[in-house]
């Protein structure tokens, strides 16, 4: 009996070595994951150790954006510790109950042992069938025999399973309190890193204090080359859609003269009238669009939220769209007409989504992309090298060129969404 127990033990054993860590772990294991990645990426992202305004700048912006993906990843943790605290509050109240029922299991299976060892000879078995009665008798304690041995069987089948669940139960409560340690491990170490950082963003924050007359050059200076380059792009954009205006009117009027039938001269006159009066402003300025056209800028709008990033590789948001004040300076206010995504030395820019390229032109020495996707148009700005024309028929993620890094190692990718001239906040359709 004693090595019976002994083999359903080294079962419970081997169960308990293949029940590491739960389902529910996982889970929370996945989102954890990308997050720390994504913080270990954006550390990569090396910061200029000179000292003027705009460095200190882009710094600050970069800094402030590593500490706001640590604490989500701190308040993460937070929130998985709690989670697997109340499952190991579930483990062990299960563990219990499978405690109880592997105790009833196995003094169920003891009684049975015993009983059998107390008449374990063949002869005595034999003994019991042949003193019966009759034949029915006779045939009526075979089967009583065979089955109290299928039952036997039964359960110690019963307490091997129970043993194993047991086991597996205790793994999974064993990896569930690790997972918890480890996590609150984790959260201390951030927070010590949060620590750090918060120290060097005060830092740099009253070194750029002492600097203001600098920042609101430095601030009027990339106001001015922003307002010159959204001109241009104003200016494509809307040169754009005149096109698309007359290839539309083009091809209603060859479709109109396919659909011509005979008419009475009333009906021409009227429609010769019709030539000649001026079209309304409304009617010249609504862009319209072919129906494949269409058909894409829906599937394009259906997936707000869900657009791949505009950059290959490790990257953090270091200017976000419309107009804020920069946290912790004093009247320094900031207007953006799309963001501007800091990513490594050689990252390239990607395009968001299907479409065609509408416009490729240079502003200060760099090459700028339009993309039309139906009725919206993505802007790909700063550029030192371009893989695509006009006319260029693109899929999503396609690479359209490199990124421009400037002597103080930023590579900085300026991206606009436009539906139509109507200026969009390109955060809000970004997967990120």
């Amino acid at each position: 009996m004693r090595r019976l127990f002994f083999i359903v033990l080294m079962f419970g054993c081997v169960a308990a070595l293949h029940a590491q860590t739960t389902p529910k772990i996982k889970a929370l294991e996945k989102e954890r994951n990308e997050l720390r990645e994504q913080i270990a990426e954006s550390e990569t992202l090396l910061q200029s150790t000179k000292k003027d305004v705009a460095s200190q700048m882009n710094n600050l912006v970069l800094l402030s954006e590593q500490m706001a993906e640590r604490k989500k990843y701190v308040a993460l943790i937070e929130k998985d510790v709690k989670e697997i605290q109340r499952e190991i509050d579930v483990l062990q109240v299960e563990l219990r109950h499978l405690q109880k029922d592997l105790t009833d299991k196995r003094k169920k299976y003891e009684q049975s042992v015993k009983y059998l060892y107390r008449n374990k000879s063949i002869q005595e078995k034999l003994m019991f069938i042949f003193s019966a009665d009759n034949l029915s008798q006779m045939y009526r304690r075979l089967r009583y025999v065979r089955q109290y041995a299928d039952y036997q069987r039964r359960q110690g089948m019963q307490l091997q399973r129970k043993q194993e669940e047991v086991k597996a139960k205790q793994g999974s409560l064993l990896a569930s309190r690790k997972a918890k340690e480890d996590l609150l491990k984790q959260g201390e170490e951030e927070k010590k890193k949060l620590e750090k950082q918060e120290k060097e963003r005060k830092a740099l924050l009253a070194s750029l204090q002492r600097k203001q007359k600098s920042i609101q050059a430095e601030i009027t200076r990339k106001r001015r080359s922003a307002e010159r380059l959204n001109t241009e792009i104003d200016r494509m954009i809307e040169q754009e859609l005149a096109e698309s205006r007359k290839k539309a009117q083009e091809k209603n009027k060859k479709q109109g003269q396919q659909n011509d039938k005979p008419a009475d001269k009333n009906l021409l006159a009227k429609a010769d009238a019709a030539k000649e009066k001026p079209a309304s402003p409304e009617a010249m300025d609504a862009y319209k669009v072919d129906a494949d056209a269409s058909v894409l800028s829906g599937t394009f709008e259906q997936n707000k939220g869900n657009i791949p990033m505009p950059i290959t590789g490790p990257y953090v948001i270091v200017g976000h769209y419309g107009k804020y004040q920069v946290d912790g300076l004093k009247n320094v206010r900031l207007d953006n007409k799309g963001i501007d995504i800091k990513g490594k030395d050689g990252a390239m820019a990607r395009v968001v989504f299907d479409g065609e390229v509408s416009a490729v032109f240079q502003y200060n020495g760099l090459s700028n992309v339009l993309v039309r996707h139906g009725n919206y148009i993505s802007v790909y700005c700063n550029l030192s090298s371009v893989m695509v024309k006009k006319g260029s028929q693109l899929k999503a993620r396609d690479i359209i060129g490199r990124i421009y890094t400037d002597k103080d190692n930023n590579t900085i990718l300026h991206f606009q969404l436009r539906k139509e001239v109507t200026k969009l906040n390109p955060e809000v359709w970004l997967r990120h």
